[in-house]
C-alpha cells in the first residue's frame, strides 16, 4: 500500500492527455488569451476596487465564507494567491469586455428572437411504451391517477421524482423543436397527448406560459450568450500550435497509430 505518492507534472499533461481533455484545455487557454489581448486593444482596464468586488463575488460563488476556507480552497487547486487575483481580474475583464462589445445589442437580439424567449412551466415523465403512455395519459384525463402519483410510478430519476416531474421554467429554445411547438400552443393548465420523441414517449402538463421580458436577468443572459458565440467564432479561426512534448507511443508502437 502506498504511503507516499508523488505526482510530476508529465504525469498531470499525460493524464490529461489519455482522458481526452486536452482540446477543452487548449480553447480555455486560448479564450483567456484573447479576451486578455481584446481588452488590451479595447482599452479596458480594471480598477483596484472592482477587482476587489470580483474576488469577493468569486469567493461567494465558492461558498469561502472565511480566510481559512480559502486558503484550503488555494492549496486543493494549486492556485497561489497571485494566481487567484488573475483569476478574479479575467473573469472582470471576461464581463467587462462582453458588455463593451455586445450591451448595446441585446434589446435589438431580444426583439429580433422574442419569441425564442417564450417561457413554459412544465411537468413531465418520459415512458418507453407509447402504448403505456397513451393508458397514464386517459388516466391521467379521467382523475384516475394524478400527475405527482404518475411521476411516483414511472420516474426513474429520484430527484425528479420527488419533485413530481417539475421541471422548472424553460425558455422555448430549451424545448425540441417537436415539443416546442405544441407547449407554447397549449392553455394552461393542459395536460398534452403523448408526445413521441428519440428519446422516448412525454407526457407533459402545461402549468403556465410565461411572455418574455427583458429584465436584468435576461439581459444578462443575452448578453452571456452572445459573447459566448463570439469567443468560439475567434477561437475557430485560430492556428493553435501547442508545445507538448512528442507523444513517446507514436515512436515506439507506430503499428498502432496505423488504420485498419
Amino acid at each position: 500500500m502506498l504511503n507516499f505518492l508523488n505526482i510530476s507534472l508529465k504525469d498531470i499533461i499525460f493524464q490529461l492527455k489519455v482522458s481526452y481533455q486536452i482540446p477543452g484545455l487548449v480553447e480555455a487557454i486560448a479564450a483567456r488569451k484573447i479576451i486578455i489581448d481584446t481588452a488590451q486593444k479595447a482599452g479596458i482596464k480594471v480598477d483596484i476596487t472592482s477587482l476587489q468586488q470580483a474576488a469577493d463575488s468569486l469567493r461567494l460563488a465558492n461558498n469561502l465564507l472565511k480566510a481559512e476556507d480559502t486558503w484550503m480552497w488555494l492549496q486543493k487547486h494549486h492556485l497561489t494567491l497571485e494566481e487567484f487575483e488573475q483569476l478574479a481580474e479575467i473573469n472582470l475583464l471576461s464581463a467587462n469586455l462582453a458588455s463593451h462589445l455586445f450591451a448595446d445589442k441585446v434589446e435589438p437580439f431580444f426583439y429580433e428572437h422574442q419569441l425564442d424567449y417564450l417561457a413554459a412551466v412544465t411537468y413531465e415523465v418520459v415512458l418507453d411504451d407509447e402504448d403505456v403512455a397513451w393508458e397514464v395519459f386517459y388516466a391521467l384525463i379521467e382523475g384516475e391517477m394524478s400527475f405527482q402519483e404518475c411521476a411516483r410510478q414511472y420516474i426513474q430519476n429520484p430527484e425528479l421524482r420527488r419533485a413530481g416531474g417539475y421541471r422548472g421554467v424553460r425558455y422555448r429554445s430549451n424545448f425540441p423543436a417537436e415539443i416546442a411547438a405544441l407547449v407554447f400552443a397549449a392553455n394552461p393548465p393542459q395536460l398534452l397527448k403523448p408526445i413521441v420523441t428519440s428519446k422516448g414517449v412525454h407526457l407533459l402538463s402545461v402549468e403556465e406560459i410565461i411572455q418574455p421580458e427583458l429584465n436584468q436577468q435576461l439581459r444578462l443572459k443575452i448578453m452571456t450568450d452572445l459573447f459566448s458565440t463570439w469567443l468560439k467564432e475567434q477561437i475557430a479561426e485560430l492556428e493553435i500550435v501547442t508545445q507538448l512534448e512528442p507523444d513517446s507511443y507514436s515512436q515506439t508502437f507506430p503499428e498502432l497509430l496505423k488504420l485498419a
